[in-house]
């Protein structure tokens, strides 16, 4: 199990913004992270509106994070990538367990208890310690 290539992208970037401490054009930094193009402003514009990167058009334009470092975390990129993020599907608002026990099932007590751990430990990693 691993996370997506998409959010993998999105922690290098934020990292890439993170380390370099100044505004940035998009090709720049697809270069810095061995992405395409296209693909680095796909992850950007999400970046962008979940408040995490702030972009500026024109010459002097680019992007560069829109918090201190130390107030991103792993979870923060992730999610923004992935949506919220759960151990098992079985965690999702409406689903059904197959089990009939929805809510109950000893499945989703345990995935509930990983995702809070993974959630926990994704949270305590910010960008500031990820850079130094």
């Amino acid at each position: 199990m691993h996370i997506t290539l998409e959010s993998d992208y999105a922690v290098r970037i934020v990292a890439c913004l993170a380390s370099e401490n100044k505004r940035i054009d998009a090709k720049t930094i697809s270069q810095k992270n061995n992405v395409s193009l296209r693909f680095a402003l796909k992850i950007l514009r999400k970046l962008v509106e979940s408040g995490i990167v702030k972009s500026y058009k024109g010459t002097q334009g680019g992007y560069e994070l829109a918090k201190s470092p130390s107030e991103i975390s792993l979870c923060d990129v992730i999610e923004t990538v992935e949506g919220t993020y759960h151990f098992s599907r079985c965690l999702e608002d409406g689903y059904e367990c197959s089990c009939g026990r929805s809510g109950d099932c000893c499945h989703q007590k345990a995935f509930g208890q990983i995702t809070e751990i993974v959630k926990k430990e994704l949270k305590a990693r910010t960008f500031d310690k990820l850079v130094n």
